[in-house]
């Protein structure tokens, strides 16, 4: 099954930019999870890792928050 355009799963294994920290890195994943809400209701949300430079743990995001790293 192809990913829907603009899903951001073409871009895992590439480097990638969170707006929302500033964060670059490798997107290793964008997965689909059950997370609970404020009422503790669970709900299914997608997720993005990426993982900065010389780190182990990814840091986790919202797919919307990926964008091509910014050229310097």
């Amino acid at each position: 099954m192809t990913p829907p355009a603009g899903s951001g799963e073409d871009l895992v294994g590439s480097t990638v930019r969170d707006i929302a920290s500033g964060t670059e890195g490798e997107l290793v994943a964008i997965r689909c999870e059950q997370l609970p809400t404020h009422t503790g209701a669970l709900t299914w949300t997608r997720r993005a890792y990426i993982r900065p430079p010389g780190q182990t743990v990814p840091l986790a995001t919202a797919p919307g928050n990926i964008r091509p790293p910014v050229a310097r």
